[in-house]
């Protein structure tokens, strides 16, 4: 097998997904290898109102509902006009994609029930991150040390067509499902790929972004995509309508690792691993906003829910998922333990929850985001789940 440790830039080394693709550090019994401490590459949204009373709260979320489903209708319906006739029901996600890094595939788990469902389904060595095109019905997967792309067909969940050749080390993937595309950041190539989603093959040249990209987040109204780029601590801008490189780099904090955007606030955030910290920028500027925002030891992953208002940061070494008000980006209550070395996390603003991947315990945790508790117990997946996305 191939060895995991893989040299990003020289200071810097890249374990892909177990606990959260690591650093080495002591012997281990149960990793060989050695422990390891987080580095980078990627990793990476139920039923609301269950109040008796119209509250304040209430209305003010029942205005984002509203305000969410007329943005999705209108996406939808410029994207695809059949689309724009579905129900409520038909546009819930009843499926969570969850990439085991050391098992070469992805768990599928029904969030109806949170149970799994199904057999895993194989992908490419060492894969890391998963975005889903819930239009078409497909999720993308990146294979590290394959230096490809699956493509599976959700409605089956069955892999379609062969591996989607890339750059070197694809570490994370992003959808734009208006236009039809998926970015993917070739970490070792320190470029982005762009994937025509209609007819999975990869369009133009690779757009050069900064050193060692790893996160890659869209924001579909905007016809952007941001590029956590972990070498230069930077963020590059890439307008989708063109697929060109916007301005100069945002700098952002030490070992910018993830990212998550907010098209209705107009914000991403970016977790910086090596300074404990979430940056925020304005997506209509392309500014920082702010001071950088402290959370716990190494945030990796990073989620919003804009119909609460609310950012879902993983803290790798401490266990826990901070949790940001995106409308004031100050901390909301105390952290959220949750299962060993958590890693990716994808929210499901329709249902209310948050799914959490823990890499050191083979587990999914679910957060009800209604109240910050996490219910039920953790959910087993494969061995060393990273990147998480939901999907129909």
């Amino acid at each position: 097998m191939a060895d995991r440790r893989m040299c990003f830039d020289g200071r810097r080394a890249l374990v892909p997904a177990q606990p959260s693709h690591l650093i080495m550090t002591a012997q281990s019994a149960d990793r060989p290898g050695g422990m390891m401490s987080p580095a980078p590459p990627e990793l990476t949204s139920g039923d609301v109102f269950a109040y008796p009373r119209r509250s304040a709260r209430h209305r003010r979320l029942t205005r984002w509902t509203v305000v969410l489903a007329a943005l999705s209708a209108a996406l939808l319906h410029a994207a695809a006009p059949q689309a724009s006739a579905a129900t409520h029901k038909e546009l819930l996600n009843n499926r969570l994609y969850v990439v085991n890094a050391y098992a070469d595939t992805v768990s599928v788990i029904d969030t109806r029930t949170n149970t799994v469902v199904g057999s895993p389904i194989p992908v490419g060595d060492d894969p890391g991150a998963v975005a889903t095109d819930t239009l078409r019905g497909r999720a993308y997967v990146t294979n590290r040390l394959s230096n490809t792309v699956s493509v599976i067909d959700t409605r089956t969940d069955t892999v379609v067509g062969s591996p989607i050749a890339v750059g070197g080390l694809p570490a994370g993937v992003a959808t734009d499902p208006l236009r039809g595309r998926a970015y993917v950041t070739n970490a070792n190539s320190g470029t982005v790929s762009v994937i025509d989603t209609n007819t999975n093959t990869v369009i133009g040249s690779p757009i050069a972004v900064g050193s060692t990209p790893g996160a890659v987040a869209t924001d579909t109204l905007r016809g952007r995509a941001y590029v956590t780029n972990g070498g230069s601590d930077t963020v590059s801008v890439i307008d989708t309508n063109t697929n060109t490189v916007l301005g100069s780099p945002i700098p952002v904090g030490d070992f910018p690792f993830n990212v998550a955007t907010d098209s209705v606030r107009g914000r991403a955030y970016v977790t910086n691993d090596f300074a404990g910290t979430v940056s925020v920028i304005d997506t209509n500027t392309n500014a920082l906003v702010g001071s950088p925002i402290s959370v716990g030891s190494n945030p990796i992953g990073v989620a919003t829910d804009a119909l609460r208002g609310r950012a879902y940061v993983t803290n790798s070494h401490s266990g826990t998922v901070s949790v940001i008000n995106t409308n004031t980006n100050a901390l909301v209550g105390s952290p959220i333990s949750v299962g060993s070395n958590p890693n990716g996390v994808a929210t499901d603003a329709l249902r209310g929850r948050a799914y959490v991947t823990n890499g050191g315990s083979d587990t999914v945790s679910v957060i009800d985001t209604n109240t910050n508790k996490v219910i039920g117990s953790p959910i087993p997946v494969g061995d060393g789940p990273g990147g998480v996305a939901l999907g129909r």
